[in-house]
């Protein structure tokens, strides 16, 4: 492989951090290439058709910006948006997405996803984009994952959501109307109320 070529794709990595095929060949350049640098040592694939630098140093949210590479109209939920707002200690073992409900569940071997299923004004509001490792990432808001974690208490346990909110309100993630609102979409008023009034 020509020297040019291969400093254009390291250039790339540097940039995003983790690339697929497709990334490489909308800079012009064949993805067998990743292949070609995999094999010398160069790249590391944690994951199929995923490719890393092998010196490279991951963040805490590398498994996150994995599976979004992977499910990009996805959007991080639940325990992981958490994790990327950091409102919780937990590094949880799965990536959680959030899909519509008629949509086709992602087909991923590595990193381990959790696919929670959303429907109607639930699955549009709230959605944010973060840069994570050069890759833009869909993440729920604070105030609406707060809301998501007391719909979804029995899945997570209602002591994480709780915390969730107590949390968003020390660190200033959201206000009090950002907090009802989420409560409103998500059909979680007479749920939240007693704990919102507790902590606010």
């Amino acid at each position: 492989m020509a020297i040019a070529k291969t400093q254009r794709i390291l250039k790339l990595f540097r940039r995003m951090g983790v690339v697929r095929p497709r990334d490489v060949e909308a800079i012009g350049i064949p993805g067998a290439n990743l292949n070609r640098l995999y094999k010398k040592g160069v790249l590391d694939r944690p994951g199929r058709g995923l490719y890393t630098l092998a010196d490279s140093q991951p963040s805490e949210c590398r498994s996150i910006v994995e599976a979004c590479k992977l499910a990009p109209k996805a959007t991080v939920c639940l325990l992981s948006a958490l994790r990327i707002h950091d409102l919780t200690t937990q590094s949880p073992f799965e990536v959680w997405l959030a899909i519509g409900e008629k949509d086709r569940k992602p087909r991923i071997e590595s990193p381990p996803i959790r696919i929670v299923r959303f429907s109607g004004p639930a699955q549009a509001f709230g959605i944010e984009t973060r840069k994570i490792e050069g890759t833009t990432v869909r993440v729920y808001s604070p105030a609406k994952t707060v809301a998501d974690c007391f719909k979804y208490r029995n899945k997570i346990g209602l002591d994480v959501a709780i915390e969730a909110l107590r949390d968003c309100r020390t660190q200033r993630k959201a206000t009090a109307d950002e907090l009802w609102r989420a409560a409103k979409v998500c059909r979680m008023t007479n749920v939240m109320r007693p704990y919102m009034e507790a902590i606010l």
